[in-house]
């Protein structure tokens, strides 16, 4: 439920085109729906601008589809992360619109008429970093997000990005995914004004603790505006530079 289809049901309502009694069944799920297995949140959009996003890591695929099947019914645009093929395969049946981005493991529906705003430019220390940007990246585009990518621009040959400083200095903010030492986003940072989003990925070898010598430099940084994300986190990332790009718009509610 979004905000265009609440304010349809209430004119309706208004309007005597709809009884009451026919309005309440149509409203009785709209906090939560319980499948038994998952308690849908159907007021997400409402409060948030974008639908429940199905973690599918864990489930079934009997329990992955009856999720996206319900918030379908009550939304326009779905949002599937860390999905596998076989997965995949079945989600993309669900609507035309659907869309399976292998190397992000995603799988997106977006909306119709999606209005996409802003820029958010997402930024990788190395080409092994691109399935996590890819997952930033994917998810900032559906919420509403312009977005672009500047990949394999890390500090061991600095002269990549300090090529490409224009194209910082364009986005109304950055995502910056690195692994291994995790320093990019701290370069980054020290060269522009606007809000830095760090993520560290797990790439690296023994002493990276898969992932935690990057996050540590991270939020370590000596570099002021840069914020940190969990260790793999491009969902967490591409959700957050979203709200962040959609500050400045007047109307933030893309859906």
């Amino acid at each position: 439920m979004n905000q265009d289809r609440l304010r349809a049901l209430l004119t309706n309502v208004q309007q005597g085109t709809l009884a009451v009694p026919d309005a309440l069944k149509q409203m009785r799920t709209l906090p939560y729906e319980n499948l038994g297995f998952a308690s849908l949140d159907h007021h997400r959009t409402l409060r948030q601008g974008f639908p429940e996003v199905i973690f599918c890591e864990g489930k079934t695929v009997a329990q992955v589809l009856a999720i996206a099947k319900t918030l379908l019914r009550k939304n326009n645009a779905l949002l599937a992360t860390r999905v596998e093929p076989l997965v995949a395969r079945a989600l993309v049946r669900l609507s035309k619109r659907a869309t399976y981005h292998e190397a992000a493991r995603v799988v997106a529906i977006p909306p119709p008429k999606l209005l996409r705003r802003g820029s958010v430019l997402i930024v990788t220390a190395g080409t092994a970093d691109i399935p996590v940007a890819e997952e930033a990246r994917v998810t900032a585009d559906i919420m509403g997000s312009n977005t672009d990518t500047l990949y394999d621009v890390g500090v061991a040959g600095l002269h990549r990005l300090l090529g490409q400083q224009e194209r910082l200095h364009e986005a109304r903010v950055l995502v910056v995914v690195a692994g291994m030492d995790g320093v990019l986003p701290s370069v980054v940072g020290g060269l522009v004004r606007q809000p830095v989003i760090a993520v560290p990925t797990s790439r690296g070898y023994g002493a990276h603790f898969g992932g935690l010598a990057a996050l540590l430099t991270m939020l370590n940084s000596c570099a002021a505006g840069v914020g940190v994300m969990n260790i793999d986190n491009g969902f967490g990332a591409g959700c957050l530079a979203h709200r962040i790009n959609m500050v400045g718009e007047a109307d933030g509610d893309q859906l």
